[in-house]
């Protein structure tokens, strides 16, 4: 996917592109307390079955294993360009966030804690932000995030949304066309800049949080 594109959704940290291969975590112990169910369990059979073959192919770290690991809080972020915001949201009416086709919408997010503390990192003394610093934090280019952004969290587990591995035959991926290409996709779970992120499929627009970073 284009950087230019997932900053605009995220991810874009939706933004995000090219990952290197999944990283496994250590297993946490068992305490003998239930924990809390897999957000595949929210998706549709047409999701489930792609989370399904994306997990076989990161055997035997799958969706489950990157959220233990990366997404503990089941909060994930993603910025947009208030000038994309406005026109593919606000102007739109837009349910959903993301890229959407006949079947649903995609979007890629990283986790919350990551965003909001790239964005905290990123404040500059007049109350606005440093494209560059930001840039820097999330691996992608400074221009993507020149001019007031607007910054998404959402709580995958209270909305109950459908999230899992990105796959190649997402909407919306640029797909790598030579082995030297950095800025496209590569299967695994994170982004070119090493930060996590995950598909979420649906993501509400009425359930979402919505920040304004000036």
């Amino acid at each position: 996917m284009k950087p230019m594109f997932r900053a605009m959704l995220m991810t874009c940290l939706t933004a995000l592109v090219g990952c290197a291969s999944l990283r496994g975590g250590t297993q946490p112990p068992d305490t003998g307390a239930p924990g809390p169910g897999s957000l595949v369990e929210h998706c549709d059979d047409t999701q489930k079955e792609i989370s399904k073959q994306a997990d076989a192919m990161a055997s035997p770290y799958g969706i489950d294993q990157h959220v233990e690991k990366n997404f503990s809080g089941r909060k994930v972020s993603w910025l947009m360009t208030d000038s994309a915001y406005q026109k593919f949201v606000v102007q739109t009416g837009a349910k959903n966030f993301g890229r959407c086709n006949d079947v649903a919408c995609y979007l890629f997010a990283a986790p919350a804690a990551t965003i909001q503390g790239a964005v905290e990192k990123a404040k500059t003394p007049d109350g606005k932000h440093d494209p560059a610093v930001l840039g820097q934090a999330l691996g992608l280019p400074a221009k993507n995030f020149e001019g007031p952004l607007r910054m998404m969290t959402l709580d995958l587990a209270a909305q109950k949304v459908c999230a899992r591995l990105p796959v190649e035959a997402d909407p919306g991926v640029w797909k790598c066309t030579t082995p030297e290409e950095k800025d496209c996709f590569k299967f695994g779970g994170y982004t070119s800049g090493g930060v996590p992120e995950m598909m979420v499929i649906n993501a509400p627009v009425a359930g979402t949080q919505v920040a304004e970073i000036p």
